[in-house]
């Protein structure tokens, strides 16, 4: 049995944004997901988080026109038909069990990202939401408060972390060849000595 190391499977975690929309994920799998944040750490073991999940087309045309996609690709509208996420999870916030979330969103994001990658899937953490459009195109009650955008698929895009250049750029960037870089700082760069 060949077990990939939670290395790899970080490693491979990248923010994927262009995706194969005929790669359906099921229902079952992302309640598997889903499952995966429940499990995980939450402050003061509040779990304030909860969840809607996506993997029809028709929610899913509501969802897309909600986000934006890549800051720093300033060119770029987002995915294309034929590369749109096959599935959403809209992470919320549930005020009637706290008003601050802390970092409880984030927390869960990654755990759901990391079981999607390790299933052969991949997505992108989307923090720029138009969250009055999506609130109103999925009915969301006015006692949950729409935190982050999980989109989720089989992706396309090959995705290269490199280290950060001279110029100290960390900008994300894409090649002629449509290969998306990501410049991540050097260990020694980050860990400090005091």
């Amino acid at each position: 049995m060949n077990v990939e190391t939670i290395e790899g499977i970080i490693q491979r975690n990248r923010s994927y944004r262009r995706f194969d929309e005929k790669t359906t994920i099921d229902m079952d799998n992302l309640k598997g997901f889903v499952n995966l944040a429940r499990l995980s750490a939450s402050g003061a073991n509040r779990q304030p988080l909860k969840y809607i999940i996506s993997n029809d087309t028709q929610r899913n045309s509501l969802i897309y026109p909600c986000l934006a996609w890549a800051g720093y690709l300033t060119d770029w509208p987002g995915p294309a038909e034929g590369e749109r996420p096959s599935a959403y999870i809209v992470i919320l916030g549930d005020r009637e069990l706290g008003a601050n979330f802390g970092i409880d969103h984030g927390i869960a994001a990654q755990s759901i990202l990391l079981g999607a990658v390790s299933r052969g899937y991949g997505g992108c953490i989307i923090a720029t939401v138009k969250k009055e459009r999506l609130k109103e195109a999925l009915h969301i009650p006015d006692r949950y408060e729409i935190l982050l955008v999980l989109a989720l698929g089989k992706p396309v895009e090959i995705v290269e972390i490199n280290g950060v250049g001279a110029d100290g750029s960390i900008k994300y960037w894409r090649d002629a060849e449509n290969v998306h870089h990501v410049p991540k700082r050097a260990l020694k760069d980050i860990i400090l000595d005091v």
